[in-house]
């Protein structure tokens, strides 16, 4: 079975909080290379990794990734807010 690609928003989320590679990933137990292959989508992490990863961002874990392309995350934003208003 092939694995499915994952997309991610680990880079726009770290820049936007001002975290360095290496503060992210002493924070979540892994090596700075590693969050850099995330990043890059070069690497899937574990469910246990990605899960690890959405809570230190404090997001949802499908807000961080996805199997297909990621929207800007202020549409996505957006739009939970107006399914919620319903």
């Amino acid at each position: 079975m092939k694995t499915r690609k994952l997309f991610n928003r680990i880079s726009v989320l770290r820049q936007e909080r001002n975290i360095s590679r290496k503060e992210l990933a002493k924070k979540i137990g892994v090596n700075f290379q590693t969050v850099g292959y995330l990043e890059r989508e070069e690497y899937n992490p574990s469910l246990d990794l990605a899960f690890r990863i959405s809570e230190c961002f404090g997001l949802p874990i499908d807000l961080v990734f996805s199997t297909e392309p990621m929207r800007p995350l202020s549409e996505e934003l957006l739009d939970r807010k107006s399914q919620n208003g319903k």
